[in-house]
């Protein structure tokens, strides 16, 4: 008896300090972003110091008290902030916070969260209790109606993002896949097409994202001449994505000096899927070599090689690799440093994975545009973390139309 009553007291003080801890953390939260909107508004009333009104000589735009106390939701709890107010007695500009605009509840995290509260298949109704259990008892305040808003919200995001600008972009290479997704009010099944691009300067891109009817020609084509129809001048000079996809015939008509490469990771997994499983182990262990070879002469030799040990017992398996021939070693005629992110559509496939696993764990999105919207936002935040191109200052010479033979770069004679 006594154990259990230590251990309750044990659970006790650990629950104390653990609210004490997040009761610190907050309060410290409190302080440095008070501290924070402080600063910028004397920043702001210092650069208009010398403003003055020429009649009476005084200050034009002042300190006016504090506007009415916010409360921020963050990822340690609800944070109380009071912003200064500015009074500003005529130059015609008014001074907007830009750590807490406008109506500004909730830090840009959260607008990650929701979405991927989403994928794990809850309701609205559910998110409240859901947001208490990650947030604390004070997100309580993200209501069923907060969500639809924002979900609204996202729509227009997308809409506009969308219909933005590509004048003076331009992307070195693409990838393309399209994502199937599962929509519970409906038969369909959504296809998103996906377009990721390379910059110049080596920077990753979501190019084009948009509900298509499956990976059709005519999907992919409405897609790419969008991208034309938002300013797009020149296409990269090689593509990636998967050999089944529509996108090559409509890539040819938007964009035809664009070359080809089929990702290695969708032709490794249908060339072993037309195996037995006792045989897929030493296949696969031979297509990694092939397309690892340091030289395309090396690789096409363990191509041929491939062919001969499966051709007679595995014709299916062999047809399969054998119809891509041509657009398999496209990659050895670019910079060696760009083979790893030229081989697979990876940029794509690890983005859209959590889509894809979580859309096949629940009954998916409500609507096709739920369904958009929500990918839409998982692919925006993970784009922020995107990393460069290796060694991106290559990218320069292909552009400039370098050649390049088994990735390096072949010196004019």
């Amino acid at each position: 008896m006594r154990e259990d009553t230590a251990g309750g007291g044990e659970c006790r003080e650990e629950n104390e300090a653990r609210l004490t801890i997040e009761e610190v953390l907050r309060n410290g939260a409190q302080r440095m972003l008070q501290r924070a909107v402080q600063v910028e508004v004397a920043a702001y009333l210092e650069a208009h110091r010398e403003v003055v009104d020429p009649a009476t000589g005084r200050q034009m735009v002042v300190r006016n008290g504090h506007l009415p106390e916010r409360s921020i939701q963050t990822g340690i709890g609800a944070v109380q902030v009071r912003q200064p107010r500015v009074r500003d007695r005529g130059t015609g500009q008014k001074f907007t916070s830009k750590l807490l605009p406008p109506y500004m509840r909730r830090i840009p995290s959260l607008e990650a969260l929701i979405p991927l509260l989403y994928l794990k298949g809850l309701s609205s109704n559910e998110f409240p209790e859901a947001l208490k259990t990650i947030l604390g008892e004070e997100a309580g305040g993200l209501s069923p109606a907060t969500i639809v808003r924002l979900k609204a919200a996202w729509e227009e995001e997308y809409q506009e993002w969308a219909k933005g600008s590509l004048e003076g972009k331009r992307y070195v290479y693409f990838w393309a896949d399209g994502v199937y997704l599962n929509v519970r009010l409906t038969q369909e099944r959504p296809c998103l097409l996906v377009i990721v691009g390379a910059l110049e300067d080596g920077t990753k891109e979501l190019v084009a994202l948009m509900d298509g009817e499956r990976e059709s020609h005519l999907s992919w084509a409405e897609a790419l001449r969008d991208l034309k129809r938002r300013g797009l001048r020149e296409g990269p000079k090689v593509a990636v994505g998967d050999g089944a996809l529509g996108f090559w015939a409509a890539l040819e008509e938007a964009f035809p000096g664009c070359r080809q490469q089929r990702c290695w990771v969708h032709k490794t997994a249908n060339v072993l899927d037309k195996l037995p499983k006792k045989v897929q182990p030493g296949a696969k262990e031979r297509i990694h070599e092939m397309y690892l070879a340091p030289t395309k002469k090396a690789a096409l030799e363990g191509y041929e090689d491939f062919l001969k040990e499966y051709q007679a017992k595995y014709p299916k398996a062999c047809d399969c690799l054998q119809k891509d021939r041509d657009v398999l070693f496209t990659f050895y005629d670019f910079p060696a440093e760009h083979w790893i992110h030229l081989r697979t559509t990876n940029p794509i496939e690890s983005t859209f994975s959590t889509v894809k696993h979580r859309q096949r764990q629940t009954k998916g999105n409500g609507s096709r545009m739920a369904a958009l919207t929500m990918a839409f936002k998982l692919a925006r935040e993970a784009e922020k973390h995107w990393k460069k191109l290796h060694h991106y200052g290559l990218l320069l010479k292909v552009v400039q139309g370098v050649r390049f033979e088994d990735g390096l770069e072949l010196k004019a004679a």
